[in-house]
């Protein structure tokens, strides 16, 4: 009996201890300043100088990041996706639809498909992530700006799957401040683009993600773990200083270990040779991007001779949002990269027009309610969750 009270006290200390030394590894928010973002970059930027030693840097990066967030732990699952798709209805040049798959067993995605009308061939696909917007009536995948830009992807003729972020709009099984929620949400992403992937109707050699905000970091963070996606337009959120400000963005240990450093713009130029386009703006964390964070990223393509693959736009005189002029650029580059139509989208005076969207209510975009109930057996809560994967 007392060697086994000694045991569970040994094992409560070691807990301790590695929970407290993971902490001290975590860069979160305005991790430096300004400044010191931008000598950081300098620094890195002396730790490689050809293809070779970047791919070297890039490969460290990558596997920092998978065990950072303990991807590595999570279940073996290939298919078994067990998709709930309802309520399709047609609209003025595209379709939408209710989903939710499953990420593993117990546990489901919930968002919306939009499609395009022509259901004759493949189509590109997008992954649409969405950020930290949580006021009532303007919540996440329900938001007027993300219904607009999804609803203009399948006008132009990609399969875009818009998905809750943990913790919000329908994905209540546990909370958005669960202590693994990067992991989950990253996981989640690799779910939905291996659903994407399994239907016949999706090119594969076409697929899109972007997001803006804690969806531009899911998107940059998913893009660097997986080649598959083949075009990447993250949304005001790349900077050198700023890691996130929330637990699901850098509330795993992915940036620092003991012997070792980087930052979000290094997870970023992962992308590289592919397309990239980095939106940024004056008001936020991204106000620098021109000067300090693109370089050092077009220097990572220039390695590749893909320059020409890499482009930042910045709106000096405009904020944090996901808003017309950015949703602009973002078709203009999806179009070019995804072989997708821009050309299907009204175009005016001042550039495209997306008065063709009808903006659903909140309920209407729902997977589940009294007519579709939620599945029988669904892990509930954070700890339950935790414990089915193993989590430590």
């Amino acid at each position: 009996m007392k060697k086994q009270i000694l045991t569970i006290v040994l094992l409560l200390v070691i807990s301790t201890v590695t929970n407290k030394a993971q902490k001290n590894m975590l860069c979160q928010g305005a991790h430096w300043t300004e400044q010191e973002g931008y000598l950081k970059m300098q620094e890195f930027a002396t730790k490689w100088n050809d293809k070779a030693s970047w791919e070297a840097r890039a490969k460290k990066i990558k596997e920092h990041l998978i065990k950072g967030m303990q991807l590595d732990k999570m279940p073996k699952i290939e298919g078994d996706f067990n998709p709930v798709i309802n309520h399709t209805r047609k609209m003025d040049g595209y379709i939408v639809e209710n989903i939710a798959i499953e990420s593993f067993p117990g546990f489901y995605i919930t968002g919306n498909l939009y499609r395009p009308i022509d259901e004759s061939d493949k189509h590109p696909a997008i992954l649409s992530a969405h950020g930290h917007w949580n006021v009532p009536g303007n919540i996440g995948r329900f938001r007027k700006d993300m219904q607009l830009r999804c609803a203009s992807f399948a006008r132009m003729g990609a399969i875009v799957f818009a998905y809750d972020m943990v913790g919000y709009g329908e994905a209540q099984q546990v909370t958005h401040e669960i202590p693994i929620a990067l992991l989950l949400q990253t996981w989640n992403s690799k779910r939905v683009l291996e659903y994407l992937l399994s239907r016949d109707d999706v090119d594969s050699n076409n697929i899109g993600m972007t997001g803006a905000s804690g969806g531009g970091t899911q998107t940059f963070i998913f893009t660097a773990l997986d080649n598959r996606i083949t075009a990447s337009a993250p949304v005001c959120q790349v900077s050198a200083h700023f890691f996130g400000g929330c637990v699901c963005e850098s509330g795993m240990p992915i940036h620092k270990s003991k012997n070792f450093q980087t930052n979000n713009v290094e997870i970023a130029a992962l992308c590289a040779p592919r397309p990239l386009l980095l939106i940024s703006d004056g008001a936020d964390w991204t106000r620098n991007t021109p000067r300090v964070e693109f370089p050092y990223i077009k220097r990572v393509y220039n390695v590749y001779n893909a320059e020409n693959k890499v482009s930042n736009v910045h709106f000096v005189t405009q904020r944090h949002d996901y808003g017309l002029s950015k949703r602009k650029a973002v078709y203009n580059f999806f179009s070019q990269y995804l072989n997708l139509e821009n050309g299907h989208i009204p175009y005016g005076g001042d550039g495209y027009i997306e008065n063709f969207v009808t903006i659903l209510p909140e309920d209407s975009l729902k997977v589940f309610g009294k007519d579709n109930i939620f599945p029988k057996g669904a892990l509930k809560g954070n700890e339950a969750v935790i414990k089915y994967l193993n989590i430590k």
